[in-house]
Order: C-alpha cells, then sequence, then structure tokens
C-alpha cells in the first residue's frame, strides 16, 4: 500500500480530514484535481487587487463553527456581520420608505416561522414554497432571498424538511485576509498532490486504489469529498458501482448555486456609501430576478453581487459578458446608469462554479422527498466502513458551509480510522 488513507478532494472536508488523520497517527495521501488548496472556498488576490473570496464568504454559525477559534488563534481579522439591514431597499425605483422597510422585516419573520410551524404539523415532506406566505407585497421578495440567494433554489424545487432542517442562525463572521486564505493556509504541510485527478475509484477487496491519467495509488482506506454535483455527473467512476442507496442519496442532493459578479470602483467616488453597504430590491413581478449586493468591503473598491437559483444558471450558460451586462443594470436602478458608467471600470469578475467540471455548482440542496439523503451519504460505511464520504452535502445541520463540510472531514477520518482499527463504524 502507497498510504493508509485516500483523500479525494483538497477543500475544507479533505484538509480536515487530512489533518485528523495525521492527529491520530494515520498515514494519508490527498488527491486534488485542480491546482490549489481551498475547493469552494478561495479567495482571489489577483483579479481585484485585494482579496476576494470567489466561494466561501463567511463563517456561518459562527458561536458554534469549528473554524472560529481556529481563525482567532491564527490571527485572521474577523467581522461579525450579524446585520441584515439594507442601506438601500427599493420598492419600484424608489427607496422604501420606514413603514415599508418595517413591513418587509416583520414579513421576513413570519415567513421563516411559516416554514418551521408547516415542519412541525408533520405530514410529508412538501416544496419549501408551499409552505410559505404568498400573497404579501413583500414575500415574493422573502422567497426569493432565502431560497434562491441564501440556499441556491428556488423554493418550488427545495424540500421543506431539508431547508428548516439546515437554516442557519447565529453570527456570520466574514474574514478580512479572506475565507479560501483561511482553508488554504490549514491545508498547508499535508501530503497533497495537485492536479491528480481520480477517473476511477476501486474499492473492493482489502484496499482501494485511485487510477488517473497520473497514475496509480493504492491505500487500505479512502475519503470521497467531491460535490455531489461531480459525482452526480460520474466525475469519479467506482468499481464495483455504488450501492442503489449511495446513488439515490446523491441523487437526491444536487448543487444549487449561487455566483458573484465583482465590479471594481473607477476612482475615489463610493456613490455616498460607507464599507459593508448593503443594497437589495423589492421583486416587482414573475420573472424579476433581483440582486444582492455589498458595496465596498473592509473599505475596498469592489462591489459585490449576489445572484442565484435559476437565474444564476441562465447567466452561467449565456457568459461573463451577459452577467456583467446584467449586474450593471441592476446597479443602475439605484445610482442611474451614467453613474454606474462613471464609478466603476470596465470588466468584471464572474465566479464559474456552475462551469467548473471540478465543482459543477456551488452547494447542494434537497430534492423534495429527499431530505433524509444527507444522513444516508453521511453514513454509508462501505468496504467495512473503508471507504467513506464528506463534504457540506454529509452534513445534516450545517450543509452548504465550509464549517459543515469541516466537521463532516473530520468525522469521516474518525470512521475510517476506527474502521482500521477493526472497532465498530461510528
Amino acid at each position: 500500500m502507497d498510504t493508509e488513507v485516500l483523500i479525494i478532494g483538497a477543500g475544507a472536508a479533505g484538509i480536515a480530514a487530512g489533518r485528523r488523520l495525521r492527529a491520530v497517527g494515520r498515514s494519508c495521501r490527498v488527491l486534488e484535481a485542480g491546482g490549489r488548496l481551498g475547493g469552494r472556498a478561495w479567495t482571489d488576490t489577483a483579479s481585484l487587487g485585494a482579496p476576494f473570496d470567489q466561494g466561501a464568504s463567511w463563517i456561518h454559525v459562527a458561536e458554534r463553527n469549528p473554524l472560529t477559534p481556529i481563525a482567532r488563534a491564527m490571527g485572521f481579522t474577523l467581522r461579525d456581520e450579524r446585520r441584515r439591514v439594507r442601506d438601500i431597499l427599493l420598492v419600484g425605483g424608489r427607496r422604501a420608505s420606514a413603514a415599508e422597510r418595517a413591513a418587509h422585516d416583520a414579513a421576513a419573520e413570519v415567513w421563516e416561522a411559516a416554514a418551521a410551524a408547516r415542519l412541525a404539523a408533520g405530514g410529508p415532506d412538501i416544496p419549501l414554497a408551499e409552505a410559505v406566505p404568498r400573497d404579501g407585497p413583500w414575500d415574493a421578495t422573502l422567497s426569493h432571498w432565502f431560497s434562491a440567494i441564501i440556499s441556491g433554489v428556488e423554493a418550488e424545487r427545495f424540500s421543506l424538511r431539508d431547508y428548516v432542517a439546515t437554516a442557519l442562525d447565529g453570527a456570520n463572521l466574514q474574514v478580512a485576509e479572506g475565507f479560501g486564505t483561511l482553508v488554504a493556509r490549514l491545508g498547508e504541510g499535508l501530503p497533497v498532490t495537485l492536479q491528480a485527478p481520480v477517473a476511477r475509484l476501486r474499492w473492493g477487496g482489502d484496499g482501494v486504489a485511485a487510477e488517473g491519467p497520473w497514475g496509480v495509488l493504492r491505500a487500505r482506506a479512502a475519503i470521497v469529498t467531491v460535490s455531489t454535483g461531480v459525482l452526480a455527473a460520474q466525475g469519479i467512476r467506482f468499481a464495483p458501482d455504488l450501492p442503489e442507496a449511495v446513488q439515490a442519496a446523491i441523487a437526491g442532493l444536487p448543487q444549487g448555486l449561487l455566483s458573484k459578479i465583482a465590479l471594481r470602483a473607477a476612482g475615489a467616488g463610493r456613490l455616498g456609501l460607507g464599507p459593508f453597504a448593503r443594497l437589495g430590491r423589492r421583486v416587482e413581478g414573475p420573472g424579476d430576478h433581483p440582486m444582492s449586493w455589498m458595496l465596498w468591503p473592509w473599505g475596498r473598491d469592489q462591489a459585490v453581487g449576489f445572484i442565484g437559483g435559476e437565474a444564476a444558471w441562465a447567466l452561467a450558460r449565456e457568459g461573463p459578458a451577459a452577467a456583467e451586462a446584467f449586474a450593471r443594470a441592476e446597479l443602475a436602478r439605484y445610482f442611474g446608469a451614467a453613474e454606474v458608467d462613471r464609478s466603476f471600470a470596465s470588466g468584471a469578475v464572474v465566479t464559474g462554479w456552475a462551469e467548473d467540471p471540478l465543482f459543477r455548482g456551488a452547494y447542494s440542496h434537497a430534492r423534495i422527498g429527499c431530505h433524509g439523503a444527507r444522513a444516508v451519504l453521511r453514513d454509508a460505511a462501505l468496504a467495512e466502513g473503508r471507504l467513506r464520504f464528506a463534504g457540506e452535502a454529509c452534513h445534516t445541520r450545517r450543509a452548504g458551509t465550509v464549517g459543515g463540510a469541516w466537521e463532516s472531514g473530520e468525522r469521516a477520518a474518525e470512521a475510517v480510522s476506527a474502521a482500521l482499527a477493526g472497532k465498530p463504524a461510528a
């Protein structure tokens, strides 16, 4: 055997698994198909002249996130972004009144409470859209925000049970140096081989063997941390095939999409707004897909727009130029097209999580009726527990987050180590 445990993927789950295995005295080798550490946590330091998180941006549920104390101990600069108030909230092209802002905030409380109450009432799983208010002046906006923007999928295709089970609460910390910088730094020192895509994983017999254009690596056990999008597209083939229950779990947890479109200021002007300014607007009718904006994070000359769900997939298909045009048109609603042209340089950074075959989306959600799929994938213990899965999709509480992926990787590492020692599976 070349090593005890093979880890496929050097994102947060793979890095956490590698660190935990080494802590308990197990040897491992991490195979990463791409050319960097971090996976969907990636800080781009070149495109905008300052750190820009193309992927994960917040340490969610910071009070219980294992990465919070690690980041603080390592000296990273953190900011609590618990505030949800928009500096500008538009209603039909004008700024919302104080009464309209209050109505928006009250409707948000009702919307979230309705989802939780419908789940508590029991019965079969249903689309999230059927559990929440739909006729109020802010209901479409809130459904767009909580589903398409926050979760990367429209409420009509999102399991109510999964939404409520994985809803985020608590503090959200931003990282000045970049969340991706933190995750990549935690992977330093691990035995990682970059540019090593795994085409096939053989897992029968007494060990596993990863095969790719780079060669073959054999190990006693393996932890697979790639996204469910990659698994569903058979980016890695398994021999023998995965059990039907595992395949069904993967199919039940497709990747949603949240894309970012970042513009850079053309000069010193800041549109009269301070650091971390938030912009949002009301949905004005069917087919309207507002972006959510954060301007000047950390005082930088960046305006970052977020678009999720089907609108994000459509822009990904159309290409970066269409995405930039969409973003500029959205900003023009707030400041006018002439002011946008004056205030921002040409060009944009458009994230490409949908197009990248190493990810095929941003993070997972459960289809209606598939809310149990996360536990199935998390608990799959193939080859007598020597083949495990890890990643954000495997976390039943903090799915879609780096913290959830990290905890999942640690759990899988402990389970594999126990299996190698002949102990009962966790």
